[in-house]
């Protein structure tokens, strides 16, 4: 009687049960078997990498045939940020991760197990809590925090367990008068869950990444609910979590201490606990030391996933790095999987790193440019115009200004069967292709050393005579090669090879000259291609320019 009591002089207000609200979100109606998770960041800043990585981890853990949803737990205002919500779905969607249900920004949602936002859950939290204190497993404590600190010193001295527990709980038995009195005398106080824990229990779980873990029971008589009425982490996620029929919670492993709590709440709740999957941080290797430490928001601008859409790195470039981070056998599977969708890739928890994946931008990079060379004409230019429009206005300005001559250049050998990998994000494609404008090229001719300049005069003046733009593909290499046996350079390298004194160089020198002359460079992709789409004009043009500066 004396619970029923407390709890109506706490929770008066409170005319919902427990039971209301499981009528309110009944089980999911998903195949067996389905799984249902979560990322649930606190809008805090901005959406580091790992934050990505454990919202793609989470993504691929429910897989097609489940539900993955967006929860923001922001029961701590004072570290909130202005747009942090939309901050973080934007920071998801722009590298493919949208999530089934749940917040969209700061004030819409979607899905049917909302709200998503812990803010606007009080009530049904306050409901929960009501319902321990009725049934004697929740009490008021008007600990003030001289107290609670006494207690620490205290603790600390005789080198015992911190926190509120047995001797320590002081208002555990709190009355009901006692309680009233003080309420009425406008003390300040928190609701802490009567932990039935035993000192010397231990419980034993598995997880999804770690495997079996045994942890000491938890005895702490942990806050429910602040002072001003808000619950803390512990306690909303296990309600939240319930609620909304979450089969698999992923998360990093600093959480993996709090286990034995969770457990404990899940179990006075009278709730099934869910799956725990532990994820270990990404790690970098540090310059300063030679050892290995976690990525940081203060040292690593790659630490932002802000970075990587600046960068212009693809979504699916991105998501294919962080799959071969999640599981170490994704890379042989995409070997003999070439063209099969990600999606296809059995991921498991199981296969992930117990000490922490290693992050290689280097890697990053070399996969960015492998997806990227997979890519049509269309989806180059798609993704270009998308991101210049953004980050880089003076080339977007050049690609729209004639859309069909920009495609014609990211045709250039693209749909090859061994496709060339010249470009690894985005921001690179303005230096990969200002040859084809004007307005970036800078005239600059990387000539070889190993031509002398008459020679290259020499080339460029007969080339010209020679030059046909109507000339088919097949017919480009022999030209140049007659060209160079006319000038004294051997037909193959080859020929070059067998009597290198016989030759001034070869046909591929003479080829290299009339690239450098158009384009500035010596390396670049097909150079017929290249001379076909920036047209005989422009080609004539290159080449004059460059006889009067040799």
């Amino acid at each position: 009687m004396d619970n029923l009591k407390m709890a109506e002089l706490l929770f008066g207000s409170i005319d919902k049960t427990p039971e209301d609200y499981e009528a309110m979100y009944p089980k999911r109606q998903l195949p067996e078997g389905a799984r249902v998770t979560r990322f649930a960041p606190s809008p805090t800043g901005f959406l580091h990498f790992g934050s990505l990585f454990a919202a793609f981890i989470a993504a691929k853990t429910a897989g097609n045939d489940g539900v993955f949803y967006l929860r923001i737990e922001d029961t701590d205002k004072k570290r909130e940020v202005e747009n942090g919500v939309i901050g973080m779905v934007n920071g998801l969607k722009d590298f493919g991760i949208v999530p089934d249900e749940g917040a969209l920004n700061e004030t819409d949602e979607s899905g049917d197990y909302g709200p998503y936002t812990q803010s606007r859950r009080n009530h049904i939290y306050h409901a929960y809590v009501k319902s321990l204190v009725e049934r004697g497993l929740a009490y008021p404590c008007f600990m003030t925090e001289g107290e609670i600190a006494g207690v620490r010193e205290a603790q600390e001295k005789d080198k015992e367990l911190p926190g509120i527990y047995g001797k320590y709980a002081k208002y555990r038995d709190i009355t009901v008068d006692e309680a009233k009195a003080r309420i009425e005398n406008g003390d300040e106080y928190v609701v802490r869950l009567k932990s039935p824990g035993k000192p010397d229990g231990r419980i034993a779980f598995k997880d999804e990444v770690k495997g079996k873990v045994e942890m000491p029971e938890n005895i702490l008589d942990i806050v429910l609910l602040k002072k001003d009425g808000t619950p803390t982490y512990h306690f909303a996620h296990a309600v939240d979590d319930h609620l909304m029929h979450t089969t698999h919670v992923t998360r990093g492993d600093e959480w993996l201490s709090s286990v034995p709590i969770h457990l404990q709440l899940f179990y006075v709740l009278g709730f099934k606990a869910p799956k725990y999957a532990h994820i270990s941080p990404i790690m970098k290797e540090d310059a300063e030391t030679g050892g290995k430490r976690k990525l940081s928001k203060r040292k690593d601008p790659e630490a932002a996933v802000s970075f990587y859409a600046e960068a212009g790195y693809p979504a699916g470039a991105v998501n294919e790095y962080l799959m071969t981070i999640a599981n170490s056998n994704y890379e042989d599977w995409r070997r003999a999987n070439k063209d099969e969708s990600i999606d296809k890739f059995g991921f498991m928890l199981s296969k992930m790193s117990k000490a922490g994946a290693l992050f290689d931008m280097i890697k990053l990079h070399d996969i960015s440019k492998t997806y990227i060379s997979t890519m049509n004409t269309e989806e180059v230019f798609d993704a270009v115009t998308a991101w210049s429009a953004e980050y880089d206005s003076e080339l977007n300005s050049l690609i729209m200004r004639d859309t069909d001559y920009a495609k014609s250049i990211f045709s250039i050998e693209r749909g090859n069967k061994k496709p060339r990998k010249d470009i690894g994000k985005w921001s690179e494609v303005k230096d990969y292709i200002a040859y084809f404008y004007d307005e970036l090229f800078d005239g600059v001719l990387g000539w070889a050393e190993n031509v002398a300049d008459e020679d290259k005069k020499a080339i460029l003046t007969a080339y010209l005579e020679k030059y046909d733009h109507t000339a088919p593909q097949e017919e480009w290499f022999p030209t140049v090669q007659v060209l160079a046996e006319e000038l004294g350079f051997a037909k193959s390298p080859k020929d070059y090879k067998a009597d290198p004194d016989a030759y001034k160089g070869h046909a591929g020198d003479v080829a290299g000259v009339i690239r450098v002359a158009v384009t500035g460079r010596l390396n670049t992709p097909d150079l017929y291609s290249i001379m076909q789409t920036l047209g005989n004009d422009k080609v004539r043009e290159r080449i004059n320019t460059a006889i009067e500066k040799i």
